[in-house]
């Protein structure tokens, strides 16, 4: 079972070459599609990865978060969301059981890109004057007293390393920032705002005003930091418990970048990661983990089954770190539109035979085809007329060709993009599937002897779903993936294809235990939102430090 996609295609308007049909177009895509089978084949092999990761010591580390938001704290908490591109700011005032979560004096900048290039002082300078900026924005009423610190959770859209929640070490990216991998985030960060702070050696009456309403801000007390999925998570965690047999369970970002945090049992870690969890949590029986899934660790069954496709090979060879994250080449806003790029041009070109100065120069240059562009202009519903004059606006040939955009054409434009993201997708759902069987969640038969078990396992998969069923408040439960990010939220029936696949997926498997079913739920600024709520979770405003198990 695969989503079929119309097509009917021209090479244009140039009279050497000649129509192709719509299985011609079919067959050169080919390589794209995953069969149903060989879909829960891959989801059921990762399922198996990433155990093994779980167990090993190099990878899936854990972090300091044992237990999610009850949805009863309260409090104001400074959050600070350091995204792939851009920065953002404001305070979170979390309501508990009322309106829940209310942000205010928000604020957004983008990063530039010499400054994910440049030392990582200037980076964290950057960051401590653009916290500072909302900090001066929130005491500008003179009727409240000024604190003499925020309590601050701050999150990161590339990956950590932890031992306590406060504390963080970043690891090896390939998400465009030239870090140091042993850099000490939380220093960096208190160092970057200490300029913006009065120090006690120092006279303020001494200060000139100006300088006294600059540099004489309360200093950051930062009580969480943590990665964007795990935020995510403890984001919809948060809001969750109104939903009767809903359970959040994983924080998923598919945007420039994807990752998942799942919660995990800690039985299933090595113990050399979670040393540091026994001292302080000893009760602890999970944690969340960042899974980096895209990572060529956790890759290897998409190399077994042979999805990887010449397109993949030639995106990967000249990325930016080739062999480090070839999940993220197939399905990551960074490098989709690039793809598209890479397949519009072999057919274009290597098929059709329009030659290279004829075409646009978008379908030439690498990374000059947006995933923003795919998304804003040709995923959506529009008729092939009207997109071949938007892409002949947008993505028009050189003045001296005689090649130009065609309804044909431009369907067959889209097609490739269809193609392309109905992949992602799949992949996307078999990754869920795979890591909720790696937590224990739900559970898939091997593939080899899926159909003989299928049948006899059904009546007794029944009894035992109908028993859980009773335990859990009388009713199926909902597993509750958290999902944000710009392509899973904003890119055409993207949400709603990898649903799909997942229902497909959980279908072969047969009936789940206590009736269970995963559902994607949107997250709108996880990012930010829960830190703040993770910062309130860690304040313990409510009395000590609090929070739901993962199993309530």
């Amino acid at each position: 079972m695969r989503t079929e996609f119309s097509s009917t295609t021209s090479s244009g308007g140039m009279s050497h070459t000649s129509a192709k049909s719509d299985s011609d177009l079919s067959s050169f895509l080919q390589p794209l599609r995953i069969e149903i089978d060989t879909l829960y084949d891959l989801s059921y092999r990762l399922s198996l990865t990433y155990k093994k990761l779980a167990a090993s010591p190099e990878h899936f580390f854990p972090t300091p978060i044992t237990r999610l938001p009850t949805g009863l704290e309260t409090g104001r908490y400074l959050a600070v969301y350091v995204g792939l591109s851009y920065l953002r700011v404001a305070f979170i005032d979390l309501l508990g059981d009322q309106q829940r979560v209310r942000r205010t004096l928000e604020k957004a900048w983008p990063i530039e890109e010499h400054l994910r290039r440049d030392r990582a002082q200037d980076l964290f300078t950057f960051i401590g004057d653009c916290i500072a900026d909302v900090v001066r924005d929130s005491l500008n009423n003179p009727s409240e007293e000024v604190p003499r610190e925020l309590t601050t959770g701050i999150s990161f859209c590339f990956p950590i390393r932890q031992k306590c929640l406060n504390e963080a070490i970043l690891m090896p990216t390939g998400k465009g920032f030239a870090l140091k991998t042993d850099l000490n985030l939380h220093q960096a960060l208190l160092d970057g705002y200490e300029r913006h702070t009065w120090s006690p050696g120092e006279d303020e009456r001494c200060m000139p005003a100006k300088r006294r309403k600059l540099f004489n801000l309360p200093k950051l007390r930062i009580a969480a930091m943590t990665n964007d999925t795990s935020s995510t998570l403890c984001s919809l965690a948060y809001t969750i418990h109104s939903f009767p047999n809903t359970r959040a369970v994983m924080g998923l970002i598919v945007g420039a970048g994807s990752n998942a945090t799942v919660p995990i049992k800690i039985a299933d870690l090595h113990d050399r990661k979670i040393q540091h969890i026994r001292e302080k949590d000893p009760s602890a029986q999970k944690a969340l983990v960042s899974t980096e899934w895209t990572l060529s660790s956790a890759s290897a069954p998409i190399f077994e089954l042979n999805l990887q496709t010449k397109w993949d090979t030639e995106l990967d060879k000249h990325c930016q770190r080739p062999g480090f994250q070839p999940l993220e080449l197939m399905v990551g806003g960074r490098y989709v539109g690039e793809l598209v790029r890479l397949i519009a041009f072999d057919w274009f070109h290597g098929v059709l035979g329009i030659p290279r100065s004829a075409l646009p120069a978008n379908l030439v240059t690498e990374y000059s085809l947006s995933t923003d562009f795919l998304s804003l202009k040709v995923a959506c519903n529009q008729s092939d007329e009207k997109l071949a004059m938007e892409l002949s606006h947008e993505l028009p040939p050189p003045s001296m060709s005689d090649w130009r955009w065609t309804p044909d054409s431009s369907r067959d434009f889209r097609v490739i993009a269809n193609y392309v993201q109905d992949r992602a997708t799949s992949l996307v759902a078999a990754v869920i599937v795979g890591l909720l069987v790696c937590a224990g969640e739900i559970a898939l038969q091997p593939p080899h002897n899926h159909r003989d078990l299928l049948t006899a396992t059904t009546s007794n998969r029944k009894a035992r779903t109908d028993e859980s069923t009773t335990r859990w408040k009388n009713g199926p439960e909902e597993l509750a993936v958290a999902v944000s990010g710009g392509v899973m939220q904003h890119y055409p029936h993207y949400k709603e294809k990898t649903q799909r696949y997942i229902d497909h997926l959980l279908i072969r498997a047969g009936p789940q235990e206590g009736g269970k079913s995963i559902f994607l739920r949107d997250v709108n600024d996880g990012g930010l939102i829960g830190t703040g709520i993770l910062a309130g979770t860690t304040a313990g405003e409510i009395g000590g430090i609090i929070g739901s198990t993962f199993e309530a």
